[in-house]
């Protein structure tokens, strides 16, 4: 794992490739899923069930197979162990507390001219929700995507989960029944995504697609933005982990937060940064010490070597600098007072105050979306949330008396922009 010092002379040449990373640009890939796309478009039904046969190796001969029933849901709940059971319920009601403080209600006020002005907020009709299968099942990314929709009261959630060979971890169908997904379709990659951003004769056409996958996900809902809406294109998970060297530190609870990322995925990225280089060493040596027996070290390890890095800096306005450039997916403060720091924090998906709040307990129950922005996104970018969910209508209501000054402005203003009809328009109510 790369070690960096601020102090180096190429250290911002070194960072600027660290943090270099695209998923979706490929030529050869976007040919591809462009390719599916087009097939899905034309041949509906036909072409999904002959790419889910073709790329998961499904055993379904038919559409109907492809779809799962209500009580096959219920039945995965049901069947599952109670402390399962109550955990994922807990996290369930958990993300649902935090996100009915999200939901934004409609507002208007009156003018001086008594014309009423507002916003209508309505929910989506109904949105397509992408929960990621193959090396990994997430029934996490259900409650994610789900609760927040179903707050939000969008109508109709059409879940797709990619089945490779038919199979299908219990939990996620458990989390769908839990979350109330409305249809679930084993159906995955960039036909999927084609499918639920354009309708076959099964799967209905939705309004917004969200939800993490691959890069052929990734670039599939790229492609259909603007026939649908899109939460994000997610990249590959990351973490940055910000400490001091203070007495409280355990070198082997930082090794490990960073290893939690490590192990999603070989190109997923994991960041220690630290105002100590002893802290710095301790560190990369616990990192060595569990990667000698986790499960997914040779993952982890990929991931560490390829995009991961021990960063030290001078002081914490360097830390901080650095983390805002860095702009985290996820950003862990393992320091004393982290309410000391938030305020200069500007760039990040998820903030984890302190030394006992991992991401990882972000990932599953402690209330916030997971589904956060990735590559610098978060400059830009928000968490999912019920907000992703609704969509706003502005409402102008003019009387007769208050239109007529408000007329004389928009006469006005549209003869200098040359556009006689919106000015005549504006006129008529004026006289």
């Amino acid at each position: 794992m790369r070690q960096l010092s601020t102090q180096d002379n190429d250290f911002e040449q070194q960072l600027s490739a660290l943090l270099a990373f695209e998923t979706v640009n490929d030529a050869e890939l976007l040919k591809t899923v462009d390719d599916i796309i087009n097939r899905v478009r034309q041949d509906g039904d036909k072409a999904v069930l002959a790419l889910t046969q073709q790329f998961d190796e499904h055993p379904a001969t038919s559409m109907a197979e492809l779809e799962l029933s209500q009580e096959s849901l219920a039945h995965a709940f049901a069947e599952l162990d109670e402390d399962v059971k109550q955990a994922l319920t807990t996290a369930a009601s958990r993300v649902q507390s935090f996100h009915e403080r999200q939901v934004q209600e409609s507002w208007h006020y009156e003018d001086e001219l008594g014309n009423r002005l507002g916003q209508k907020v309505t929910p989506l009709d109904r949105v397509g929700i992408y929960v990621p299968g193959g090396l990994a099942s997430y029934p996490s990314s259900v409650l994610m995507n789900a609760i927040p929709a179903k707050v939000a009261g969008v109508k109709e959630i059409i879940m797709v989960v990619p089945a490779p060979a038919g199979v299908l971890n219990p939990l996620v169908l458990a989390a769908a029944y839990l979350s109330k997904v409305d249809r679930v379709f084993t159906i995955g990659g960039a036909q999927a995504v084609a499918a639920l951003a354009y309708g076959t004769d099964t799967i209905p056409a939705v309004d917004k697609v969200t939800g993490p996958g691959n890069k052929y996900v990734a670039a599939a809902k790229r492609a259909v933005f603007g026939q649908v809406g899109i939460d994000m294109i997610a990249g590959p998970s990351e973490v940055l982990v910000y400490a001091e060297g203070e007495s409280g530190d355990r070198a082997d609870w930082l090794a490990m937060d960073l290893l939690s990322q490590a192990e999603h995925d070989r190109i997923a990225q994991a960041i220690f940064v630290t105002t100590s280089a002893e802290q710095l060493a301790e560190v990369a040596l616990e990192i060595e010490k569990a990667l000698a027996e986790l499960p997914k070290a040779d993952i982890a390890r990929d991931s560490l070597q390829n995009r991961g890095a021990l960063i030290l800096v001078k002081d914490r306005s360097e830390g901080m600098a650095l983390i805002n450039r860095v702009a985290p997916e996820h950003l862990e403060l393992s320091v004393d007072e982290p309410d000391e720091l938030l305020a200069d924090v500007r760039h990040a998906g998820a903030i984890f105050m302190g030394r006992h709040t991992p991401e990882a307990i972000g990932d599953y129950c402690a209330g916030p979306n997971h589904v956060l922005p990735t590559s610098g996104t978060a400059r830009f970018s928000s968490p999912l949330g019920v907000y992703d969910f609704q969509k706003k209508s502005s409402i102008i209501y003019c009387t007769e008396s208050g239109s007529k000054p408000l007329a004389k402005i928009a006469d006005i203003l549209a003869q200098n922009e040359d556009l006689e009809a919106h000015a005549r328009s504006a006129r008529y109510r004026s006289q």
